[in-house]
């Protein structure tokens, strides 16, 4: 039962991430989601130069590309684990980008007294970040497990 749980568990956080990133790379190509993620752009020391060289929506779909592209490279695992293994990697350090905006976009709810109470933007819609983090890293090493099995498995003699 637990191996079945587990198994069930890889390929829900897998296609789970993966349905993350490409809905949420599709919505990079609106407006809406182009100016949502200004100010943390904005605001961040590591990304905050970008708007000098693109604007706010083709940064934004640019981003989106990224995403869907960093999907469907998760999504290939039964085909091609390196190339999902490289896929979670690039989303690990999206994450961590994104992650960084705690820090630097203002987002302690002050009428709840600052911080530790986080505001719903950037705050919560950061927050979620640790979690993709945890799985990206998780699908990570899946897919580097199943490319060993797979290198181990041609190196094995015939019987």
């Amino acid at each position: 039962m637990a191996e079945r749980l587990q198994r069930i568990g890889t390929h829900v956080s897998r296609y789970g991430l993966v349905i993350v990133l490409l809905w949420i790379g599709a919505m990079k190509f609106t407006a809406y989601e182009a100016e949502g993620i200004r100010p943390m752009v904005t605001n961040s020391p590591l990304m905050g130069w970008i708007y000098r060289f693109l604007s706010v929506g083709g940064f934004s779909s640019l981003l989106g590309a990224v995403e869907i592209a960093v999907g469907v490279l998760i999504a290939l695992r039964p085909v091609w684990p390196i190339g999902s293994a490289a896929g979670s990697g690039l989303a690990a350090g999206m994450f961590l980008t994104t992650l960084s905006f705690l820090v630097t976009t203002p987002g302690w709810e002050p009428s709840l007294g600052g911080f530790p109470a986080l505001s719903a933007m950037p705050g919560q819609f950061v927050l979620k970040d640790v979690v993709l983090l945890g799985v990206s890293i998780f699908t990570a090493g899946e897919a580097l497990a199943a490319v060993r099995t797979r290198l181990d498995a041609a190196e094995a003699p015939p019987r």
